[in-house]
């Protein structure tokens, strides 16, 4: 590798600004603001709105929708009846 182009990569603590979890991970991006961990080190923290402690999937809060086929979608927009399709009565 060629010296002196690549970023330093060293230890950040990660923080979910709407749920305030935290975690330690590798990053090339750096801040002023420091936190102490858990192991005593100080390491630089980074504020980031989402991570998997509040996103939707994640969560479990993520709602689904029934999805139709493209060919449903396509009868419905165009009015168009499945002929076999048992009748309800």
């Amino acid at each position: 590798m060629k010296a002196g182009i690549h970023p330093e990569y060293h230890p950040v603590v990660f923080m979910d600004t709407s749920t305030g979890y935290k975690f330690l991970s590798g990053s090339t991006k750096s801040s002023s603001e420091t936190v102490e961990w858990e192991d005593g080190n100080t390491y630089p923290l980074i504020r980031i709105e989402i991570s998997s402690d509040s996103h939707p999937f994640y969560t479990g809060r993520q709602k689904f929708t029934q999805a139709d086929g493209r060919v449903d979608k396509f009868n419905k927009k165009f009015g168009f009846v499945d002929k076999n399709a048992k009748e309800e009565e």
